[in-house]
């Protein structure tokens, strides 16, 4: 699956995936001091991750999700969470909204889609939840890019 000839993106240009980093750990520091505890700042990655078909995202943040106490049965849940009740009302809004955000060349991020996170979330919230997706989409698309290699 690795082309030996294709371009490590993130090695290629190392300072701006260093930029990519940084802005990572202010997106983490943002959606914590919105009040995101750390199961819901990983679920968006994941979701994120699993929609971009990103395995070496979802290895990744699956992992820290079980080291930070999530529940293997709702990670196996997730792509259906709309047809669980594995997930509270605010991940489902988070995970509503990290969706749109992802899916973003289907339509934009609807009124509809906006407006039941809104409901649930605080401007901060949304602002954090947003970031989160637009970051693990930028990175889902650096891995998949280079092909960046999961092994057993």
């Amino acid at each position: 699956m690795n082309d030996p000839r294709r371009v490590i993106i993130s090695k290629q240009h190392p300072a701006s995936y260093k930029a990519l980093i940084i802005l990572s750990q202010e997106v983490e520091e943002s959606a914590a001091a919105a009040g995101l505890g750390p199961l819901l700042i990983e679920l968006p990655k994941i979701r994120a991750s699993q929609i971009n078909g990103c395995a070496f995202c979802l290895r990744m943040h699956t992992r820290d999700a079980l080291k930070k106490g999530e529940n293997p049965d709702r990670i196996a849940v997730l792509p259906g969470w709309e047809e669980t009740g594995c997930f509270s009302e605010t991940e489902r809004a988070a995970l509503r909204l990290t969706e749109a955000v992802t899916r973003v060349s289907d339509g934009h991020v609807s009124d509809e889609d906006y407006n039941a996170a809104a409901a649930l979330l605080t401007e901060d919230q949304i602002s954090a939840v947003s970031w989160l997706a637009i970051l693990m989409n930028a990175f889902n698309r650096v891995a998949v890019t280079s092909r960046y290699p999961v092994n057993g």
